[in-house]
């Protein structure tokens, strides 16, 4: 390998790396946010799903501009985008103004992201584009605990701005970067598909908002029934508009090739699996075992080295023998881990350490290969939105991991918690009725509202903090197995579904001149 191909693996790597970790990072930071803006449950979450909502929505459209004007422009620009809003996050007072720097910088993130992977495929050698993929995809699938143990390490010494500043300078340097390397685009585009972008951003908005937003407001509310059974209308709509377009933004007829299909759908199985654990992994690490934001993010750094370890090793083995084998293994032992996950009590770290060390290997012989499968069965003057489709299975997933698994954690603990609130209340309103309303309902709201009363009770009370904390334990830990054994189920059913869908080989064979 040439250092000009590794100098662009390099600052690709660095760039993609950015707008992961910015996805995950301020989960971390969200009480010192929170209590310095006084920002609602509402408003903290969408500080998160701002950023999520905008870049996963503005994908598909970004990776075909970059793949008409060029992607070094297009990932220069996102970065330049990406540090602006970066940077005026250090300069809000309200929640308001900080989701909407979150949205700034979500657009940036969708420019930057396909343009990175497409660069990569586009300039790498073909003998050479493997091992590129496992690198790329090692470094995307690592990025978000990158993200939550950066965020924990200046969160020790500085104040939540910090965060903000890392990631403005983080974008700056890699542009400076970026300047180095050279640069691939579509030699002949067609025109822009305006009408397949204003539809598939509609869709895609859609559906993850109604995701996010389900755990929080429910299934059944109208709003999320309205997001969602449009949001599926839209993506019908889509398919049948790309269909009669000669210049689609997507062409559809991809994924009638299995090995693009297969990929896409095991990287969304894979971010499913990641996202939806991490949610659960975090909360219990920090609620349960008592951890500080930074002893979190490592105690999950097993999910790195399983995942960087073990991607190099999948993409030779699937590109070299048979991408099924490698797909359907890999998504099985991952569904093994969740399912373990579901399944032990894990009362010490190590139990939780090995379970999570199983997901990590199953996700890291995966990743590479789905990644592969995409590009290589992509043109390569549609690279971008080749790469886009890639991120867009991974946002999708994502939101679908932590959608499923907010939901259900949240319906099992609001079931169970129901009688420890009751005691709050009845012992505490003799003393104070409308604080004995306010701790009830702390209790109610979730594991570390408990906490929190438990914790702000006087000394003379410690036996109540103690029943609230004991009550809460008791009402969180069985809907959080119950989240793993569900997430665990659908990887098994997906490993089922890619070991008889997906083709042995990664590329498709070249059609015959007599066909």
């Amino acid at each position: 390998m040439t250092f000009a191909t590794a100098w662009l693996i390099l600052v690709a790597c660095l760039a993609v790396s950015l707008v992961v970790a910015a996805m995950a990072a301020l989960n971390t930071a969200l009480p010192d946010i929170a209590r310095a803006t006084g920002a609602t449950t509402a408003q903290m979450t969408w500080i998160i799903d701002g950023y999520t909502l905008v870049l996963a929505a503005l994908l598909l459209p970004a990776g075909a501009i970059g793949d008409r004007i060029g992607r070094k422009p297009v990932l220069m620009i996102g970065l330049v985008v990406f540090g602006i809003g970066s940077l005026a996050a250090v300069w809000v007072d309200t929640p308001t103004q900080l989701i909407l720097t979150r949205v700034v910088a979500g657009v940036g993130a969708a420019m930057i992201m396909p343009a990175t992977l497409s660069l990569i495929t586009a300039g790498v050698p073909r003998e050479k584009r493997a091992l590129a993929i496992s690198i790329w995809a090692g470094v995307a699938g690592a990025g978000a605990i990158m993200g939550f143990f950066v965020t924990g390490v200046l969160l020790n010494f500085f104040g939540w701005h910090s965060v903000f500043i890392t990631f403005a300078a983080s974008s700056a340097a890699t542009l400076l970067l970026t300047v180095t390397i050279g640069s691939s685009k579509d030699d002949a585009p067609g025109r822009f598909d305006y009408i397949g972008s204003l539809t598939s951003m509609t869709a895609i908005a859609a559906v993850v908002y109604g995701l996010l937003e389900a755990p929080h407001r429910g299934w059944t509310n109208p709003l999320i029934l309205i997001c969602l059974i449009g949001g599926a209308a839209m993506i019908a709509a889509f398919i049948v508009i790309e269909l009669r377009r000669s210049s689609p933004l997507l062409d559809v007829n991809l994924f009638r090739n299995r090995a693009f299909a297969a990929g896409s759908l095991s990287v969304a199985l894979q971010f499913l699996a990641s996202f939806g654990v991490f949610y659960l992994l975090l909360l219990q690490l920090q609620l349960v075992f008592g951890y500080s934001a930074l002893k979190s993010a490592v105690a999950l750094f097993p999910m790195v080295v399983g995942v960087g370890v073990f991607a190099m090793i999948g993409n030779l083995v699937a590109v070299r023998y048979s991408l099924r084998a490698v797909l359907a293994t890999g998504i099985a032992i991952a569904a093994a881990g969740v399912l373990a996950l579901g399944i032990v009590d894990a009362d010490v770290y190590w139990k939780l350490g090995v379970m999570l060390g199983v997901c990590a290997v199953g996700i890291g012989l995966a990743t590479a290969p789905s990644t592969t499968a995409i590009m290589s069965n992509t043109p390569l003057e549609n690279q971008g939105v080749g790469s886009a489709v890639n991120d867009t299975a991974r946002e999708l997933g994502a939101a679908i991991g932590i959608a499923l698994a907010g939901s259900i954690l949240a319906a099992g603990y609001d079931r169970r918690i129901t009688g420890t609130a009751q005691d709050v209340h009845d012992q505490l309103a003799t003393i104070d009725p409308d604080a004995a309303e306010r701790a009830a309902d702390g209790v109610r709201g979730s594991l570390a509202g408990a906490v929190e009363v438990a914790g702000h009770l006087p000394p003379q009370a410690s036996s109540l903090a103690e029943k609230i904390t004991e009550g809460a334990y008791a009402a969180f830990l069985p809907p959080l197995q119950s989240a793993c054994l569900v997430l665990g189920s659908i990887l098994l059913a997906g490993a089922a579904f890619l070991g008889w869908f997906a083709p042995r080989a990664v590329l498709a064979p070249e059609p015959r001149l007599d066909d």
